[in-house]
Protein backbone atom coordinates (compact mmCIF):
# COMPACT_ATOMS: atom_id res chain seq x y z
CA UNK A 1 0.00 0.00 0.00
CA UNK A 2 3.14 1.92 0.51
CA UNK A 3 4.42 1.55 -2.26
CA UNK A 4 1.26 2.33 -4.63
CA UNK A 5 0.85 5.54 -2.56
CA UNK A 6 4.86 6.38 -2.88
CA UNK A 7 5.01 5.98 -6.97
CA UNK A 8 1.56 7.79 -7.49
CA UNK A 9 3.03 10.62 -5.38
CA UNK A 10 5.94 10.45 -8.03
CA UNK A 11 4.38 10.21 -11.09
CA UNK A 12 1.63 13.18 -10.02
CA UNK A 13 5.40 15.04 -9.16
CA UNK A 14 6.26 14.50 -13.23
CA UNK A 15 3.23 14.88 -14.45
CA UNK A 16 3.26 18.52 -12.95
CA UNK A 17 6.61 19.23 -14.37
CA UNK A 18 5.77 17.66 -17.33
CA UNK A 19 2.82 20.56 -18.09
CA UNK A 20 4.93 23.00 -17.99
CA UNK A 21 2.90 24.67 -15.00
CA UNK A 22 4.01 28.34 -13.61
CA UNK A 23 4.22 27.62 -9.56
CA UNK A 24 1.73 28.35 -7.22
CA UNK A 25 1.67 31.44 -5.43
CA UNK A 26 1.74 31.87 -1.75
CA UNK A 27 -1.44 32.66 -0.80
CA UNK A 28 -2.39 35.11 2.01
CA UNK A 29 -6.05 33.86 2.38
CA UNK A 30 -4.64 30.38 3.14
CA UNK A 31 -2.24 32.08 5.45
CA UNK A 32 -4.92 33.62 7.17
CA UNK A 33 -7.44 30.76 7.24
CA UNK A 34 -4.31 28.93 8.54
CA UNK A 35 -3.78 30.99 11.30
CA UNK A 36 -8.04 31.32 12.25
CA UNK A 37 -8.47 27.62 12.42
CA UNK A 38 -4.67 27.21 14.59
CA UNK A 39 -3.14 29.86 16.20
CA UNK A 40 0.82 29.66 14.80
CA UNK A 41 -0.37 27.35 11.60
CA UNK A 42 -0.21 30.55 9.25
CA UNK A 43 3.63 31.59 10.45
CA UNK A 44 4.30 28.03 9.61
CA UNK A 45 2.55 28.49 6.19
CA UNK A 46 4.52 31.38 5.54
CA UNK A 47 7.84 29.32 7.23
CA UNK A 48 8.33 31.62 9.41
CA UNK A 49 8.93 29.00 12.20
CA UNK A 50 10.45 31.09 14.96
CA UNK A 51 7.04 33.06 15.46
CA UNK A 52 5.31 30.12 16.16
CA UNK A 53 6.75 30.17 19.75
CA UNK A 54 6.04 33.88 20.38
CA UNK A 55 2.20 33.09 19.28
CA UNK A 56 1.79 30.22 21.65
CA UNK A 57 3.86 32.41 24.52
CA UNK A 58 1.19 35.41 24.28
CA UNK A 59 -1.35 32.92 24.46
CA UNK A 60 0.32 31.80 27.19
CA UNK A 61 0.60 34.72 29.24
CA UNK A 62 -2.64 35.87 28.86
CA UNK A 63 -4.39 32.82 29.37
CA UNK A 64 -2.94 32.83 32.47
CA UNK A 65 -3.74 36.11 33.90
CA UNK A 66 -7.58 35.24 32.48
CA UNK A 67 -7.44 32.45 34.47
CA UNK A 68 -5.86 33.42 37.95
CA UNK A 69 -8.35 36.87 37.49
CA UNK A 70 -11.18 34.34 37.12
CA UNK A 71 -10.07 32.08 39.73
CA UNK A 72 -10.00 35.65 42.22
CA UNK A 73 -13.17 36.74 41.22
CA UNK A 74 -14.85 33.96 41.87
CA UNK A 75 -13.40 33.87 45.31
CA UNK A 76 -13.81 37.22 46.38
CA UNK A 77 -17.79 36.80 44.50
CA UNK A 78 -18.32 34.18 47.14
CA UNK A 79 -16.68 35.94 50.06
CA UNK A 80 -18.77 38.98 49.14
CA UNK A 81 -22.20 37.18 49.09
CA UNK A 82 -20.98 35.10 52.43
CA UNK A 83 -20.44 38.31 54.10
CA UNK A 84 -23.75 40.28 52.46
CA UNK A 85 -26.10 37.64 53.47
CA UNK A 86 -24.44 37.40 57.22
CA UNK A 87 -24.16 33.76 56.45
CA UNK A 88 -22.44 31.75 59.86
CA UNK A 89 -21.86 28.21 58.26
CA UNK A 90 -18.19 27.37 57.83
CA UNK A 91 -16.69 28.20 54.99
CA UNK A 92 -12.58 28.10 53.74
CA UNK A 93 -12.54 31.52 51.96
CA UNK A 94 -9.62 33.37 53.22
CA UNK A 95 -11.32 36.83 52.75
CA UNK A 96 -13.89 36.58 55.09
CA UNK A 97 -13.02 38.52 58.27
CA UNK A 98 -10.67 40.21 56.48
CA UNK A 99 -12.60 42.59 54.69
CA UNK A 100 -16.02 43.98 55.13
CA UNK A 101 -19.19 43.79 51.84
CA UNK A 102 -18.32 47.01 50.40
CA UNK A 103 -14.19 46.13 50.50
CA UNK A 104 -15.32 42.87 49.10
CA UNK A 105 -17.64 43.72 46.33
CA UNK A 106 -14.88 46.49 44.98
CA UNK A 107 -12.10 43.78 45.33
CA UNK A 108 -14.81 41.15 42.73
CA UNK A 109 -15.67 44.23 40.60
CA UNK A 110 -11.98 45.10 40.29
CA UNK A 111 -11.00 40.91 39.41
CA UNK A 112 -13.92 40.78 37.17
CA UNK A 113 -12.92 43.94 35.00
CA UNK A 114 -9.12 42.17 35.14
CA UNK A 115 -10.60 38.93 33.98
CA UNK A 116 -13.06 40.31 31.28
CA UNK A 117 -9.54 42.52 29.90
CA UNK A 118 -7.68 39.79 29.74
CA UNK A 119 -9.95 37.87 27.55
CA UNK A 120 -10.25 41.12 25.51
CA UNK A 121 -6.53 41.14 25.16
CA UNK A 122 -6.23 37.41 24.17
CA UNK A 123 -8.62 37.95 21.14
CA UNK A 124 -6.60 40.65 20.13
CA UNK A 125 -3.50 38.60 20.04
CA UNK A 126 -5.52 36.03 18.14
CA UNK A 127 -6.50 38.47 15.72
CA UNK A 128 -2.82 39.80 15.88
CA UNK A 129 -1.84 36.26 15.13
CA UNK A 130 -4.08 35.73 11.59
CA UNK A 131 -2.94 39.50 10.44
CA UNK A 132 0.90 39.07 11.00
CA UNK A 133 0.42 35.42 9.02
CA UNK A 134 -1.45 37.80 6.24
CA UNK A 135 1.45 40.56 5.97
CA UNK A 136 3.81 37.71 6.22
CA UNK A 137 2.33 35.85 3.08
CA UNK A 138 1.86 39.13 1.00
CA UNK A 139 5.31 39.32 1.68
CA UNK A 140 6.42 36.04 1.33
CA UNK A 141 7.50 36.79 -2.35
CA UNK A 142 9.12 40.57 -2.48
CA UNK A 143 12.26 40.75 -3.48
CA UNK A 144 14.61 43.38 -1.88
CA UNK A 145 16.77 44.39 -4.68
CA UNK A 146 20.55 45.54 -5.25
CA UNK A 147 19.53 48.85 -5.91
CA UNK A 148 17.40 49.76 -2.36
CA UNK A 149 19.70 52.31 -0.49
CA UNK A 150 19.54 54.73 2.39
CA UNK A 151 21.25 57.21 3.11
CA UNK A 152 21.51 59.88 5.85
CA UNK A 153 23.56 63.22 5.46
CA UNK A 154 23.95 66.25 7.10
CA UNK A 155 22.29 69.53 5.55
CA UNK A 156 23.93 72.75 5.69
CA UNK A 157 22.15 75.60 3.74
CA UNK A 158 23.20 78.88 3.77
CA UNK A 159 21.18 81.32 2.12
CA UNK A 160 22.95 83.76 -0.32
CA UNK A 161 22.07 87.23 0.03
CA UNK A 162 20.73 88.39 -3.53
CA UNK A 163 17.93 86.01 -2.78
CA UNK A 164 16.61 87.43 0.42
CA UNK A 165 17.64 90.94 1.67
CA UNK A 166 16.73 90.56 4.99
CA UNK A 167 19.87 88.31 6.71
CA UNK A 168 18.77 84.62 8.03
CA UNK A 169 21.42 82.28 9.69
CA UNK A 170 22.38 79.10 8.10
CA UNK A 171 20.47 75.95 8.65
CA UNK A 172 21.26 72.85 9.32
CA UNK A 173 19.06 69.56 9.18
CA UNK A 174 19.69 65.78 7.96
CA UNK A 175 18.96 64.85 4.66
CA UNK A 176 17.59 61.50 3.92
CA UNK A 177 18.04 59.99 0.22
CA UNK A 178 16.12 56.32 -0.17
CA UNK A 179 17.25 54.86 -3.96
CA UNK A 180 14.66 52.21 -5.47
Amino acid sequence: MLVLLLSRMGLSAQETIATNEPPRQHSPHRATLYSLALPGLGQAYNRKYWKIPIVYAGIGTIGYFALNNRENYLKAKEAYIYTFNNEDYPIDNDLIGKYNANDLREIRDYYRRNMELSWIIMALWYALNAVDAAVDAHLFDYDVGENLSVQLSPQFTIPMPQQNPVFQPPATGLKISVRF
